[in-house]
């Protein structure tokens, strides 16, 4: 039977809105998986029909019961295998065969359990892609859907309907936040227990979870990442519009290897995982206390819109704790305005504490309470707040709570309540959680609570900064292609002779290829040559070892340093030939590198790369020189970069501080050091035959940055397809110029974060006219140029989105005016994607949108994408004519005309 899945609608929808669902391996048995799954079908009133089957019985708990799936008239959706490990391939054979679109594998005895169970793994999955069946699983609790009445998992309840969804590879753990969730009045729109991963995993989920209405907030329990582009790629898209919470264990190294053996999967290094969380916008935390308290807070309440927190208390010890926990965490109190102190003293008794944390003392009434929260809200330097209560025989929790319960919808200001005293103010929290304001036992907890709200905030704000422009980001515009080329063909040579090490001196050309400043290094194969290169640099100079296959050089004698005349380069020339003979033997001698010796004014810093297995290359930035190891200030990054990612990565290290200038020392150019960071980065991305890179030291001083050693490893040249980069760099390929008919050229290329400045004019010289036939209504240029709407623009995830612009360039080749922008948006369902092109009025009727149409056609070519299709208003007659000379196909529907052009014959 052929797949019923609807075109357009996501494969996943089958796991949370099915037809109907098929239970293989039902059974009648109390306390078996079987039953208990069947069972909780039946007690969550699922609409649809419920299906056991198993071949020795004709009915399972009141239900006709069938040998086999494909023995159920009509088909089945979905199906929820729960027979043993060895059998599940065929099972899985059987669902494909009969048309089934998903099935949640529950039964365990796969890859925790070794090799043979990691082939039946895969046997059970190339029986799934064979039949187009996605699978959920093996290993897994089930998946509830609230809102559809479904659950399929063996747990004890289920889930209330709500907007958080909750993905977790432990069941224990997804029990756990059930009976939490039962308590504090929490619901949920998804909750998927993944186990193993062996087909869906966290990317397909982030995706549906973010493209599904129902779901506000995404928390996620991790114990191993799987595809890391995946996941990275879905992330960045939905944190911009939905908090995503992670708790990744593993942060130390038995952790670590705990969390191996129970998911089979390698975790990665945890400052790796941790860049990655950064680099999308996802809010990590530490225990499962956060993950409860944060996820219950993002649910109700709205994300804070800046860092300052006001506390309205009864007492003042716990006000202390809270402002302490706050300002611990890097978060700040608000300042009240003295119009708000003014007020607050006409309501409040003299002895209050006239500053924030507002005290308004032990005998406060509700009254007194609605009257304080009241006007702390309304201060505009509060961005949230925390209302404390502790038991007193004059504060009636419950009353309190009541009088505070219209506070829980502020625009923008979240409200968090502690009700400390356990049963005494049981009804008090009860009535909170009801209004939807999270309450926690202790002030502290609700403090750092707010502040990662805050954080989480902060980072998306940090993330999506723009960006400087400058040439050198974009490696097309900025980086001579011979220079490049030479660069590459050089590391191919050197792999070509089976090398795995780059000298001194061709790591430098390489670091010179991208723009990054290096100290002059020549070889000398002799002494009488080491001295004429001296007397030409000038002394006093500085000898290395020249060498194919030893990389550190200082470990054999291969360095002498602050050479000053003739007599010295002699004696060092020798001293290194000698060194290195005894310690690694004279074939690894291949002579010196003469270099002048460049006083440190400056700091001394280290910029490399190194491959993770999950995330392919990774940036390490932070302070160097020869005890880097030893004092570990470092911060870890994803490549590539812009200038504002590399400014958060120097600012996640205690050298940064310095480079601003400290004790009277000039300050590092740090725009500059922002743009070889850049340049760094795009290497690390195209090299894609480098293994490991370091420069140590890179000097970086007020005049000039410099890097005086460099050291380059290869992979093998056994390795056939080197690890990528989890995030896609800028797809230069598709940057070529175009000229109108009066010879006036243009260059058309991806669009770039730093473009927004120049988005912002392109929509202020819009006609609505043209803004109408874009977005089919009127969309007033405010809401057009906001940074929150630009960002989704010029910030592409470029696996998922390309987004072509027309500049203009003046003569020194920068962009000055953007004339038109073409989008190709891949679909999430689909292998195919949208397409919509947007000309400056002043420019249309000229070609450039029929170039634009055509230049997205071949890129959706090059993606391998199956077709594309266009939405266009049946007035826009030049977009019409354009389809039709492109050979789309058009199909009329109403008000609006449906383009399709098929890649795929």
């Amino acid at each position: 039977m052929p797949s019923k899945r609807k075109p357009g609608v996501s494969p996943l929808e089958v796991f949370f809105r099915p037809r109907n669902v098929a239970v293989i391996g039902a059974t009648d048995r109390p306390a078996s998986v079987g039953h208990a799954i069947l069972a909780n079908l039946q007690k969550g009133s699922f609409p649809g029909a419920i299906c056991p089957v198993n071949p020795k019985h004709s009915t399972v708990l009141g239900l006709t019961s069938y040998p086999d799936v494909a023995a159920i008239p009509g088909g089945v959706e979905l199906a929820v295998i729960v027979t043993p490990a060895q059998t599940v391939p065929g099972v899985v054979k059987q669902c494909a065969d009969a048309g089934v679109q998903g099935a949640i594998i529950i039964s365990a005895g796969f890859r925790e359990t070794g090799e043979r169970g990691m082939l039946l793994e895969q046997e059970a999955l190339r029986e799934a892609r064979h039949g187009d069946v996605r699978l959920i699983g093996p290993n897994c609790l089930g998946v509830m859907s609230p809102h559809a009445h479904l659950n399929a998992t063996f747990a004890s309840s289920m889930a209330r309907p709500g907007h958080l969804g909750l993905i977790s590879q432990s069941g224990a753990i997804c029990t756990a936040i059930l009976d939490w969730s039962q308590r504090e009045n929490v619901g949920f729109s998804a909750f998927v227990s993944v186990g193993s991963m062996l087909d869906v995993g966290w990317g397909d989920l982030i995706q549906y979870l973010g493209d599904d209405p129902q779901t506000r907030s995404i928390i996620i329990y991790m114990e191993s990442i799987a595809d890391a582009g995946k996941f990275l790629s879905a992330a960045r898209e939905v944190a911009l519009s939905k908090p995503i919470i992670v708790l990744k264990p593993g942060r130390t190294e038995a952790a670590a290897k705990a969390a191996a053996s129970h998911t089979g999967a390698l975790t990665g290094q945890d400052a790796v995982l941790e860049a990655a969380f950064r680099r999308c916008g996802v809010l990590r935390v530490d225990t499962i206390a956060e993950l409860f308290d944060l996820s219950e807070a993002l649910d109700k309440q709205p994300r804070p819109r800046g860092p300052k927190l006001t506390i309205v208390t009864n007492a003042g010890g716990a006000a202390v704790l809270a402002a302490d926990a706050l300002l611990s965490a890097g978060g700040q109190l608000a300042a009240l305005s003295a119009e708000t102190i003014g007020k607050l003293n006409e309501i409040l008794p003299p002895h209050w504490s006239h500053q924030n944390p507002v005290d308004i003392l032990g005998d406060a009434s509700a009254d007194r309470y609605a009257q304080a929260v009241s006007l702390a809200a309304q201060d505009p330097s509060t961005d949230g707040l925390l209302v404390v209560l502790a038991p007193q025989a004059m504060s009636d929790p419950l009353a309190v709570a009541e009088k505070i319960a219209p506070f829980a919808k502020l625009p923008n200001k979240p409200v968090i309540a502690s009700w400390m005293g356990g049963q005494d103010v049981a009804a008090g929290e009860a009535a909170l959680n009801r209004a939807r304001i999270p309450t926690y036992s202790y002030p502290d907890s609700a403090a750092r609570v707010f502040q990662s709200m805050w954080r989480y905030s902060a980072n998306l704000q940090a993330l999506y900064e723009t960006p400087e422009a400058f040439e050198s980001e974009d490696p097309e515009a900025a980086l001579k292609a011979e220079a490049r080329a030479q660069a590459t063909e050089a590391i191919a040579k050197a792999r070509g002779k089976g090398r795995t090490l780059l000298t001194e001196v061709e790591s430098k050309a390489l670091l010179a290829a991208y723009g990054i400043p290096t100290v002059e290094t020549v070889i000398a194969t002799s002494a009488d040559q080491a001295v004429e290169t001296a007397r030409r640099i000038g002394y006093p100079v500085v000898l290395k070892l020249h060498s194919e296959t030893i990389t550190h050089k200082t470990d054999v004698g291969g360095v002498q340093l602050n050479l000053p005349d003739d007599a010295a380069v002699r004696s060092a020339y020798q001293t290194i030939l000698d060194a290195v003979t005894r310690a690694a033997g004279v074939k690894n001698f291949l002579g010196v590198t003469v270099q002048p010796m460049v006083r440190a004014d400056g700091y001394e810093l280290i910029l490399g790369s190194s491959l993770d297995p999950q995330f392919g290359p990774v940036l390490l930035f932070g302070g160097g020189g020869q005890l880097v190891e030893v004092y570990k200030d470092r911060a870890i990054g994803l490549p590539p970069l812009n200038t504002t990612l590399a400014r958060r990565l120097m600012e996640r290290t205690m050298i940064f501080h310095a480079l601003g200038g400290v004790r009277g020392r000039k300050p590092v150019d740090l725009v500059a050091l922002e743009r070889l960071l850049v340049r760094f980065s795009y290497l690390v991305v195209e090299q894609k035959w480098i293994k490991e890179i370091d420069i140590n030291p890179l000097l970086a001083g007020p005049a000039q940055l410099l890097a005086l050693d460099a050291r380059v490893v290869l992979h093998p040249r056994e390795v056939v397809y080197p690890p990528e980069s989890a995030i896609r760099p800028y797809p230069a390929q598709y940057s070529r110029p175009w000229k109108f008919e009066d010879g006036e050229e243009v260059l058309i290329r991806p669009i770039r974060p730093e473009d927004e400045p120049l988005m912002v004019r392109f929509h202020g010289k819009l006609s609505e006219r043209s803004v109408y036939l874009r977005y089919f209504h009127l969309v007033n240029l405010a809401e057009r140029v906001s940074h929150e709407r630009l960002v989704r623009i010029c910030f592409n995830d470029y696996n998922r989105e390309i987004a072509l612009v027309a500049v203009r360039l003046d003569a020194s080749r920068h962009d000055t005016e953007i004339l038109a922008v073409g989008r190709l948006a891949k679909a999430h369902a689909a292998n195919e994607a949208e397409l919509a092109v947007l000309i400056a009025d002043a420019y249309q009727g000229h070609g450039l949108g029929t170039e634009l149409w055509r230049r997205l056609v071949e890129i959706a070519r090059a993606e391998k994408l199956d077709r594309v299709t266009a939405e266009i208003l049946p007035e826009n007659l030049q977009m019409i004519e354009i389809c039709r000379l492109l050979g789309f196909r058009l199909e009329p529907d109403q008000d609006v005309i449906h383009a399709v052009l098929e890649l795929v014959e």
